[in-house]
């Protein structure tokens, strides 16, 4: 939690801010205000108004009713350059960086140079430095954006901003693709900045961290303000029925008996992107009516196996089974048509087309099948009834069928993925980061999903850097560490900190 004391004049104050799409009421006439020096998050579900209060803050959306007032005075923002000069920043929860360009450049783009058109690269690195410096972000001016990790593709946006000197940061889900040791090393700047005087918006659905780094939450359900609360008196319970607008149950595995071998791989080496083999001779079995998670830190082999099990990615030596079928080296439709259900980490590059609608999404693996196409024609009535029942049970929310699925939250997102997938009643279904970056309510309806394949005699591989959900969800965890399996644990009888420590190759390994 930040430890300055914050002050007692607000530096921001929204107003009764209304914003309607069409189909959707996003913004309740919604009161909402920041002081200098303080962490007042935004929280609730995806979808419940959280980013688009902060970009009509931002200048990206205009309000349809409501007033926006910056230091006492009545204050109109008609573009982010506008907010910028008001000392405004926002981080989107998609970075805009320019992968090509270094990191200078980078913040360069759009403001002024004393060499006309030529970047003056040496005053901005200067710069860079000098506040790498002061809030330990540790990042190379000269460095090529594409060749960062994402955690210090965040740093970049941050020093954008601070580059720009901004009074007020705003961070729209800034945790949502980092990973644990990033989380820790982001609060670390936040709390830095915080304590010179900086105002954060920091928006986020996640209560741990919310709790850990707010000193002011103001709760979103649908569009409507909750309640404004000081985060030293608030519990995780209040939050979580307060952000759902009931209780939320905790969930547990219930009993199974796994079944035979569905998914079976074996001696798998995979190389990385980089020509270095990232899975090496990695050999692991998954039954029928059981959920094995895969643990790791990120970059440990776990993207490489997923990609390697799916077809997407080559594999050196090795043998990948479905159901007795040999796909090893088989392009992604055969791996498919073994059985294989896949929802990939990066839901919006590799689960799905954003500019699709939520129909041609959902038949994006079907686009042959004579259920919806006959003759080179669509089957449009047949192809609508099937998406509305999939939309239907898997509570996908959605303006329209015909809605870009761009335009839906993280959770819905999600859902509509697992609906495609489940829809083909996979034998052995593959799930990467299945609750990154979404909220509570559709965190438990996934796992509550996973559950009933997994009852199902669907064989479950879940892949997570969430070790409370691995733990929480899965029958058996396997431990990956350099590119293997350095143990298997029972997460009923298993410490996290155990686990951890398989995690960090701090200790032997468990047969399994």
């Amino acid at each position: 939690m930040a430890s300055t004391q914050a002050a007692s004049v607000p530096l921001l104050e929204m107003h009764g801010i209304t914003k309607q799409f069409p189909g959707v009421l996003a913004n309740d006439r919604v009161d909402f205000d920041v002081r200098a020096g303080e962490v007042h998050t935004l929280f609730g579900e995806n979808g419940a108004g959280k980013s688009t209060l902060m970009k009509i803050l931002y200048g990206l959306y205009q309000p349809d009713a409501g007033e926006i007032i910056l230091g006492g005075q009545p204050t109109v923002i008609r573009s982010p350059a506008m907010a910028i000069a008001h000392g405004i920043g926002m981080i989107h929860q998609h970075f805009m960086l320019v992968p090509t360009m270094t990191v200078a450049q980078n913040v360069a783009l759009g403001l002024k140079s004393s060499r006309g058109l030529l970047t003056d690269s040496g005053r901005v690195s200067a710069r860079i430095r000098e506040l790498s410096d002061t809030y330990g972000l540790a990042i190379d001016p000269g460095a090529l954006v594409h060749q960062l990790s994402v955690g210090e593709r965040q740093r970049v946006e941050i020093i954008k901003t601070l580059y720009r000197d901004v009074s007020l940061l705003v961070l729209d889900e800034p945790t949502a693709v980092l990973t644990p040791g990033e989380v820790r090393e982001l609060f670390r700047v936040l709390k830095e900045m915080i304590a010179s005087g900086l105002a954060v918006v920091f928006i986020s659905h996640k209560l741990n961290e919310v709790l850990e780094l707010s000193d002011r939450i103001t709760v979103l359900r649908a569009g409507r303000k909750i309640a404004t609360v000081d985060a030293a008196d608030a519990s995780r319970d209040e939050l979580a029925t307060m952000m759902v607008g009931h209780e939320v149950a905790a969930i547990s595995l219930p009993p199974g008996t796994p079944g035979d071998v569905r998914l079976s791989v074996a001696e798998l080496r995979v190389p990385g992107d980089r020509a270095a083999e990232a899975v090496s001779g990695l050999s692991l079995d998954v039954r029928a009516g059981e959920i094995v998670g895969i643990a790791g830190v990120s970059g440990n082999g776990q993207r490489e196996l997923a990609e390697a099990i799916a077809g997407l990615r080559p594999v050196t030596s090795g043998r990948i089974v479905i159901d007795g079928v040999d796909v090893t080296g088989k392009r992604p439709a055969g791996v498919r048509h073994a059985g294989l259900g896949y929802v990939p980490e990066e839901r919006m590059r590799d689960g799905l087309i954003g500019d699709f609608t939520v129909t041609e999404n959902l038949l994006l693996v079907d686009s042959t099948s004579p259920a919806y196409f006959r003759h080179g024609f669509i089957r449009p009535e047949q192809v609508r009834r099937h998406c509305a029942e999939l939309v239907h049970d898997f509570t996908v929310r959605t303006p329209s069928l015909d809605t870009p699925a761009r335009n839906l939250s993280g959770g819905n997102i999600q859902k509509l993925i697992m609906a495609r997938e489940l829809s083909r009643s996979p034998g052995v279904l593959l799930v990467a980061q299945p609750t990154r970056g979404i909220d509570v309510a559709s965190a438990q309806y996934i796992h509550e999903r996973l559950f009933r394949q997994r009852a199902a005699g669907t064989a479950v591989i879940v892949v997570s850097e969430d070790l409370d959900e691995i733990m929480t969800i899965c029958d058996r965890v396997l431990v990956m560490y350099e590119g293997n399996v350095v143990g298997t644990v029972d997460p009923r009888v298993t410490s996290r900190e155990t686990v951890g420590l398989l995690m960090a190759g701090t200790a032997a390994a468990t047969p399994g």
